[in-house]
């Protein structure tokens, strides 16, 4: 796998944080292991998944299988570590809910984050790597793509479901499917009916308490997602690019009822309907932010009349420190609820990214080298709770 983090860099946001020294973990992981693995039937998976977490916990550099199993020494060996990972039968998705239910127990969400990663690769036989063009980086890469969805608070976060984007070309290809192993019934679908799907199954099919999802990425189409998710009855706020096309339908704004406008174009239209508001969501030692925002109730292209649907539909215009207008604009049908609050909504998906360069990505969960598609979800589901420890535990100091 290419070494290329996709996310700013931590000196880009300051100082890096310290961190922990050895055995700090260890009460957390006690606790959390007790819970996730409740649902292993065998003492033999519970032993080996113990081990795989300690693993990327306590490996230096890449969480390779063969580096982790190198650091256990003669508790396993890599050849049954690599099969307790890729090609044993344990089920991930009950593991995954016990993580949720438990982080939402001891570190209750504000939000789910949804959070689009980028995973490159070298080779072509991993699963679901493809070829893509990706519009923030200008460029090509081979790449796996994945929707992680985070339980979300001011201070940490953590992902508690993954869903891995299967490009056509291996679903029609019986051959790549038998060898890396993907399920029959695993649809095709674009990256937005990925969304869709990752955010329904945590919090409709899991049961796990609403909140508002939260999505902020260029690398999915956001209307489609809003509107399948909005008609779902779930409280949302996904950005949306400048020239997304709504019709304006608030009297307060000029062009209200005519041909839709661009959301940037509303919004500087709404102009004078901009008050400050103090968002939160700012790096630790640093002070908060005021900006300005506006939200003005809109239609969707598909529906124009904002009473057409399960609720109202606003668009919610934030500028930047530097007097910028708007410099970011976002969908959501949290009609009744302040700006300010939404501005801080917002922010979280900043929380995200801290949480994932700092820690996701420090504790493996990009580094899985197997090529099954049970392999990479097992992998992703033990770096979550690796990633879980960590949080805790810092946040216990």
């Amino acid at each position: 796998m290419l070494s290329l983090d996709l996310r700013p860099t931590t000196a880009q946001r300051g100082t890096p944080p310290t961190p922990l020294p050895p055995g700090s973990h260890d009460a957390v992981l006690t606790e959390i292991s007790s819970v996730l693995f409740a649902s292993l039937s065998r003492s033999d998976q519970c032993r080996k998944a113990m081990q795989y977490l300690r693993g990327l916990l306590e490996t230096q550099g890449r969480k390779s299988i063969r580096n982790i199993a190198a650091l256990l020494g003669e508790q396993v060996s890599e050849q049954n570590l690599h099969h307790f990972i890729s090609s044993s039968t344990w089920d991930w998705k009950p593991v995954r809910q016990a993580l949720a239910r438990h982080w939402i127990n001891v570190a209750p969400p504000r939000a789910w984050v949804v959070q689009p990663v980028i995973i490159p690769k070298t080779g072509r036989h991993s699963v679901g790597v493809d070829k893509h063009f990706f519009p923030t980086l200008g460029q090509v890469l081979n790449a796996q793509r994945a929707i992680g969805v985070w339980a979300a608070s001011d201070h940490m976060s953590a992902p508690v479901n993954w869903r891995l984007h299967l490009p056509r070309t291996w679903l029609q290809d019986e051959l790549r499917r038998s060898q890396v192993a993907i399920p029959d019934g695993v649809p095709a679908e674009t990256m937005s009916e990925c969304v869709v799907q990752a955010c329904q199954d945590a919090v409709t099919r899991w049961r796990l308490p609403v909140r508002p999802l939260v999505l902020d990425s260029c690398e999915v189409h956001a209307v489609p997602i809003f509107e399948r998710l909005h008609a779902a009855g779930l409280p949302l706020l996904v950005s949306v690019c400048e020239d997304q096309p709504l019709t304006v339908a608030d009297p307060a704004v000029p062009g209200a009822g005519r041909e839709p406008l661009t959301a940037e174009q509303i919004m500087i239209t709404a102009r004078g309907l901009r008050r400050p508001v103090v968002a939160g969501g700012h790096a630790p030692g640093t002070a908060p932010r005021t900006h300005w925002a506006a939200t003005v109730r809109v239609g969707l292209p598909n529906q124009p009349r904002p009473d057409s649907g399960p609720g109202e539909v606003m668009l919610l215009g934030v500028g930047d420190e530097n007097g910028h207008w708007p410099a970011k604009l976002w969908l959501t049908n949290l009609s009744t609820t302040a700006p300010a609050t939404l501005v801080r909504l917002s922010k979280l998906a900043d929380r995200v990214d801290r949480d994932f360069a700092e820690i996701a990505d420090r504790v493996g969960i990009r580094d899985y080298s197997g090529r099954s598609f049970g392999g990479w979800h097992r992998h992703v589901t033990l770096a979550s709770a690796a990633h879980a420890v960590v949080a805790l535990a810092r946040n216990a100091r």
